[in-house]
């Protein structure tokens, strides 16, 4: 019976199971997040090799003018050195990790998940999936605010798969596309696009894409020639907070 039961094992039937409890399902891009494995040992005794917890996240790649969802991992964490599984036995592992700062928020389409992965010699691995919500970091966000503070309203936001250009480690670039309904930039305007290029606790760089109205002949000339968008780079620190709002005004201004 036992060598059938290993049989069945090795194939999934029978086999550990592992389970990830979060301690809350809401982050912050740089939050310390916390939680335990139970891990269910099946019917025969089994080696487990590691447990990995691998944050995943989705984005939009377009392939021949057909656009598709695909996934790409953020990071990687081991939380355990091989042990034994007994038959029936049942274990529980704490974690923590520190999220990245640059990961993507979970905002229009964009999903953020857990997938936590038993790997298990000679037998069928075991997975649990757990979705969670990212906000951004407390500097992200307060440059977010004063965008919409100058009258711009998030028209979308998305992952996108990223041009060689600005990719980094990740192969999508998160954009945040305004447009003005309100304020100095009301009628200047037909959009502005926000990309996060990097962050960390203390410091954002972002590449501004200003898309100017068209005015008369020369300026619809400009729209279809590309030429009425400048693309701006800037970086904003902790030192910066107290004066954002003039400062994104400032730069806005001078491409708009």
């Amino acid at each position: 019976m036992s060598f059938f039961n290993k049989v069945l094992a090795s194939i999934g039937i029978g086999s550990s199971k592992v389970d990830t409890k979060l301690a809350k399902s809401s982050y912050e891009a740089g939050e310390i997040i916390r939680g335990e494995v139970e891990i269910y040992g099946g019917n025969v005794e089994q080696q487990i090799d590691a447990i990995f917890l691998t944050l995943y996240t989705t984005y939009i790649k377009e392939v021949d003018d057909h656009k598709y969802t695909s996934k790409a991992p953020i990071e990687k964490y081991r939380v355990s050195e091989p042990f034994v599984i007994k038959p029936n036995e049942r274990k529980t592992l704490p974690f923590s990790f520190q999220l990245p700062y640059d990961m993507p928020i979970t905002v229009g389409s964009t999903k953020v998940w857990i997938k936590t992965e038993l790997d298990i010699r000679s037998g069928a691995d075991s997975e649990d999936k757990d979705y969670i919500d990212i906000r951004p970091s407390g500097i992200a966000a307060r440059l977010l605010n004063e965008v919409q503070n100058l009258g711009f309203v998030l028209r979308k936001a998305e992952c996108e798969k990223a041009s060689y250009k600005y990719r980094s480690k990740y192969p999508f670039i998160q954009e945040f596309e305004y447009v003005p309904v309100s304020g100095p930039f009301r009628g200047r305007l037909d959009e502005l696009e926000i990309v996060f290029l990097s962050q960390t606790e203390t410091q954002v760089d972002i590449l501004m894409q200003v898309d100017r109205r068209a005015r008369g002949f020369g300026g619809f000339l400009a729209e279809a020639l590309d030429a009425d968008e400048s693309h701006v780079r800037l970086s904003v620190s902790v030192d910066d907070l107290p004066n954002l709002s003039n400062k994104l005004e400032q730069t806005i201004s001078r491409y708009s």
